[in-house]
Formats: C-alpha cells, sequence, structure tokens
C-alpha cells in the first residue's frame, strides 16, 4: 500500500515512517490477550529508559487521549487536600493548566510571565516565599505556541528545595531534546506518542514517581477515568488499563520507540539541531522575521512574523505548499499575528530545502515581495 508522505511542519502531530504507519496494520486483537500485555508493558519500559528513569523508582502510565489529557490527570491527581499548585505559565499550554485548575475548583498560584521570554527562576523563588503551602509545581518544559525552552532542572531544583512535587508538560520535547528526570529534577514528565516518538495520535503517558503515584491513593477523587493511581494500580497488578486502550496506537507507538533506540539519542538531537538550523538559514534567506529571540528558542519551533505586505494571505500562503506535501500551523503566538514551522517528526534538512524552494513559490505567485518586508 503505497501512502503519500506530507512533511508535517506543525508542532505536532509529526510525519511518520512508512514502518510505524505499517504497524497500525497489525492483526485484530484484544486488548486482555497476554501477546499484548506484552506489547504494553516493554512500551511502558522502553519509555522509562527514554527519560533515564529506572524501572524500581519510575514507571509509565498510559492514558487514551491527546496530551491534555495527561495535564487533567497530574493536577487532578497529584494535589493533596489543602494544598495549593503553582502553576508557571509562559504560553498556551501553561494557561491550558490554568484552565484545568479553575475547571476542578483547585486551589493555585499562577506565576504569569512574558509569552517570550523564559522563566525566571528567582520569580519561582519568591512564590514559595509568598505562599507557604504550595505541594505541587507544574510547568512546560517546551512551548509550542513560541518554541521558548524552559529550564525546568533549574526550577526542579528551587522546587525540591521546598519539598514540592514537580510536573513538567514534555509533550513537544520528549524523545526530541534529551531529558533526563532525575538530573533535571523532575517528579512527573507527561508526554503522548505523536510528537518525539513520531507515531500517531491518541496515546499518552505520564512517566514518574512510583512512590509518589502511591502517595496519590490517599489524595482527593476528582475523577474517576482520569485518576492517576488508578490507572496505575491497573497497570501494575493486572498488566492492563483499566479501560479498553487504543490496541493499534500502542503498536505503532512500539514501532516508534524501536526507531527511536535505533536512531539514538544524540543522533536524533543532532538531526533536531541541523534541521532547526536549516529552518532558521530559511526564514532569513526569505526576509521572515522571528517572534521570539534565538537565545530564548530551543530547537524544535520556529515562530514567523506576519510580513507587512497588502498581498500576505496566509491561508493561501498555506494551500499552495499544502498541495505540494508540505503542512503550516497558522494561529496568533500570545496575540502575535505569526506562523510556526516545527522541526518534530521523521524529517530531514532536505525536506526543509525543498520546503522553503515551495514557500518562496507561494510567494511570488501571490504577489508578495521576496525578501519579505515589515
Amino acid at each position: 500500500m503505497s501512502v503519500k508522505r506530507n512533511i508535517l511542519l506543525n508542532p505536532g502531530p509529526a510525519t511518520t515512517t512508512d514502518t510505524v504507519k505499517a504497524s497500525l496494520m497489525t492483526p485484530d486483537m484484544c486488548h486482555r490477550e497476554q501477546d499484548f500485555v506484552d506489547v504494553i508493558e516493554k512500551l511502558r519500559i522502553d519509555l522509562v529508559k527514554i527519560a533515564h528513569g529506572n524501572e524500581n523508582d519510575h514507571v509509565a502510565v498510559l492514558f487514551s487521549g491527546s496530551g491534555t489529557i495527561n495535564m487533567d490527570v497530574s493536577l487532578n491527581s497529584l494535589l493533596p487536600e489543602g494544598k495549593k499548585v503553582l502553576i508557571i505559565n509562559n504560553g498556551a499550554y501553561s494557561s491550558r493548566a490554568v484552565d484545568i485548575a479553575n475547571y476542578y475548583g483547585l486551589a493555585y498560584v499562577e506565576l504569569k510571565s512574558d509569552f517570550a521570554c523564559p522563566i525566571n527562576v528567582d520569580d519561582v523563588k519568591k512564590s514559595f516565599a509568598d505562599n507557604d503551602d504550595i505541594a505541587l509545581v507544574y510547568t512546560t518544559h517546551h512551548e509550542t505556541g513560541s518554541g521558548i525552552l524552559n529550564d525546568i532542572r533549574s526550577i526542579g531544583h528551587i522546587v525540591h528545595e521546598h519539598n514540592a512535587v514537580f510536573v513538567a508538560d514534555t509533550t513537544s520535547s520528549f524523545a526530541l531534546v534529551p531529558i533526563d528526570i532525575v538530573k533535571d529534577n523532575v517528579d512527573f514528565i507527561l508526554a503522548s506518542a505523536q510528537k518525539g516518538i513520531a507515531a500517531m495520535p491518541g496515546l499518552s503517558f505520564i512517566i514518574g514517581k512510583r512512590h509518589l503515584i502511591e502517595k496519590s491513593k490517599d489524595y482527593p477523587k476528582r475523577s474517576y477515568y482520569t485518576n492517576l493511581y488508578r490507572q496505575y494500580y491497573y497497570f501494575e497488578y493486572n498488566g492492563e488499563m483499566q479501560f479498553t486502550p487504543p490496541v493499534q496506537l500502542v503498536y505503532a507507538a512500539s514501532q516508534g520507540v524501536k526507531e527511536y533506540f535505533l536512531e539514538g539519542e544524540e543522533n536524533k538531537h543532532n538531526r533536531i539541531i541541523r534541521i532547526n538550523q536549516a529552518i532558521h538559514d530559511g526564514l532569513k534567506r526569505l526576509g521572515f522575521k522571528e517572534t521570539i529571540k534565538r537565545e530564548n528558542q530551543g530547537p524544535l519551533v520556529v515562530s514567523a512574523l506576519y510580513p507587512n505586505d497588502s498581498h500576505w494571505n496566509f491561508k493561501k500562503v498555506h494551500d499552495y505548499v499544502y498541495e505540494r506535501g508540505f503542512i503550516l500551523f497558522p494561529r496568533p503566538v500570545g496575540g502575535v499575528q505569526a506562523f510556526r514551522v516545527g522541526s518534530l517528526g521523521a524529517i530531514d534538512v532536505t525536506d526543509i530545502e525543498r520546503f522553503f524552494i515551495v514557500l518562496q513559490e507561494a510567494l511570488l505567485s501571490l504577489k508578495i515581495e521576496v525578501p519579505v518586508r515589515y
């Protein structure tokens, strides 16, 4: 079966390999069969390895859903009675965590900072100084809305100095930027199959400390389906999800993880850096300005400002490149009119070079001045 290869430059889901696609075509399987239980157990162990955790202290708990389900699970499950969660917010995804806290009626402190800048650790220290009842801290490692990469290691150090639990949403950085759950002072990391391991949307996972999950058994029960301890218990004692998992997506994720290890962490990270540099070079060549200072960016997403040209029309640009196999993502970044170019997925520099040829063709076809002007 031949499948058209699209180059997804949106910040997830990501371009997949043919072998990941083919893994969806497994024989029909009941999720209670031992063959499948073995597959999902190996996947859980491998995810902990990617995070540089160890099997004694750390465990991966899988959920059916997009990355937002992890946010829901961690916030509703890990906050003790009578305590507050500190949500460190410098982007759209940490803002979503605030929405979740409000929805559940959780007590929280929001440390909100400039969406164009990384988190200032001195502000984190001040939040603890002003609030002696913070038990849980939540932030986003890589804000895909802007491309900013936050210093979770320094934040985690402060969190642990205050004996709080640290949750980092690594949905768009896991298996792309090396993360060491121990050295980076993180208790729980959140991620999904459709980004770093370049598999399919619909399967998400939380990797974290066993003893903290077991401790959370006695915390307030705020959700039935998305309670972390319940899901952990079913995995540990039955080897299964408590409810029907997305079986084919588990096979695809397992293949994505296999290909991650075949490429190797360092080789993959170097490829991501090469792709990111090619994106910066291509945008500069066409005259685009970036919304975030280069020193504040990670290597995963670059945000480019819409040019000041009466012929500019993002939808028309999008449609032109889409018809030629390249997918861009619009949406303003922090209220700024911009589009994003991501380096996630099974792509390489040659794909980026071809994209910028097509993008230039799109601009010229629409009579947009090149280099673009502001």
